[in-house]
């Protein structure tokens, strides 16, 4: 058992990279509350004073605002529901013995690993392009109009582009509880003549329940601030303007650095419930 003075000889050790990290957090957020009560325009005029709420009224009440709420949350529900669903499915396929199954599996988690900026570009000149695109080839050979996906399915194209990036990690999570199931259950349960669909709605799922959540919960919080897929692919347009997508464009586009603190303060708040939403529906699985 750990003693007193060693107890406090850890956290002397470890009190340095506490305050580093503390200080890496709320440097940056205290900056972004400081800039949201300011009229803050660099190119045009620099600050201009303090404006109270005023930033935040104008940000809440654009007419851009809810509907880049409503983009973000649907791109973030569309992309766990590919990625969570097509990740159990592979998590079970790539459990069965298979020859070269090692490469199979690394094939499958490869993807995670290229950058989003990459992973855009690749899907929307190789993939998606409406003339030279793999998929207008596989149209026109089966006699159909190429589908210009990133106009016309701008905003499904945008959650398959992010599913891609997101089911290697999904699939490598579920996968490793898929491994940690007792074998010996499985088999009592075929031998007592369960059929395929029983033993996994019974017994495959309600143990891959804790792993689920865990992917919804980290894919959350990173989906919420989604902007490189968009901006390589549909720059914002054609309603793919996510909440995170429309604070660039203040900040930088705008060149209204208040606006845009406050929108990133709204963010924040959208995280957080959202977040505290998943914790308490989602997240009861952890104390199952």
């Amino acid at each position: 058992m750990a003693t007193q003075h060693s107890r406090s000889a850890a956290r002397i050790m470890m009190a340095p990279a506490v305050i580093l990290l503390l200080g890496w957090m709320l440097v940056p957020l205290t900056m972004t509350l400081y800039f949201s009560f300011k009229k803050y325009l660099p190119l045009r005029g620099g600050d201009l004073g303090w404006v109270g709420f005023d930033n935040y009224v104008r940000f809440v009440s654009s007419s851009t605002f809810w509907p880049s709420v409503q983009t973000t949350l649907i791109i973030v529900g569309g992309v766990l529901l590919i990625t969570v669903i097509l990740g159990v499915l592979l998590a079970i396929l790539l459990d069965q013995p298979m020859w070269g199954q090692g490469v199979v599996r690394i094939l499958v988690i490869a993807p995670f690993f290229v950058m989003p900026t990459v992973s855009a570009l690749v899907w929307k000149n190789m993939f998606m392009d409406p003339v030279n695109g793999l998929f207008a080839h596989l149209w026109q050979a089966f006699g159909a109009q190429p589908v210009e996906w990133l106009s016309n399915a701008s905003l499904f194209s945008i959650i398959l582009i992010v599913s891609w990036q997101w089911l290697p990690f999904a699939t490598l999570i579920l996968l490793t509880a898929i491994q940690s199931l007792d074998s010996e259950q499985l088999e009592a349960a075929e031998m007592d003549g369960a059929p395929p669909l029983s033993r996994f709605a019974h017994i495959i799922l309600p143990h891959l329940a804790r792993a689920i959540t865990i992917v919804v919960l980290i894919q959350t919080i990173f989906l919420l601030a989604i902007f490189a897929e968009i901006f390589v692919t549909t720059g914002g347009s054609f309603g793919t303007r996510t909440l995170t997508y429309l604070i660039y464009q203040r900040v930088l586009e705008s060149q209204n650095v208040g606006l845009g603190s406050a929108g990133g303060v709204y963010a924040i708040i959208l995280a957080n419930i959202v977040a505290i939403f998943l914790m308490r529906i989602v997240g009861k699985n952890l104390d199952a």
